[in-house]
């Protein structure tokens, strides 16, 4: 700089954004192509290691049914079987979740709805463009 050019007192930035809520929290959402931090879904997490838990105690034989462990842990069966369905996801989607790689789409809501368990038709991972 030289000892002509004034300095400004006030300096305004522009950056678009949108605030969207997932989780019951709010979330600042960057535009397309703007570079994105990782950042791992602490709920999501939570629930793969829950089910991987659970899915190793019925293997061990220390509960024989759900529904026992179920009730030793204090949940609903019902609660408790859509989370073990999380062990049937591809290996690459639960990569992603733990990285904080996965997409916006990708919500503990979504992942307990039914899904393919093929791993070649689970499309968790990759955006939607419909």
């Amino acid at each position: 700089m030289t000892s002509g050019t004034s300095i400004p007192d006030t300096v305004t930035l522009h950056i678009p954004f949108h605030v969207v809520k997932r989780g019951g929290r709010k979330e600042m959402q960057l535009p397309e192509g703007a570079p994105r931090l990782r950042r791992t879904d602490s709920t999501l997490v939570k629930a793969l290691a829950r089910a991987f838990r659970w899915k190793r105690i019925l293997e061990t034989g220390e509960f024989t049914t759900i529904a026992e462990l179920a009730e030793h842990e204090g949940i609903a069966s019902s609660y408790m079987t859509r989370v073990l369905r999380l062990t049937l996801l591809a290996p690459e989607i639960v990569e992603a979740i733990l990285d904080g790689q996965q997409g916006r789409e990708v919500t503990l809501v979504r992942v307990l709805e039914p899904f393919p368990v093929e791993w070649e038709k689970q499309q968790f991972s990759k955006k939607e463009t419909t």
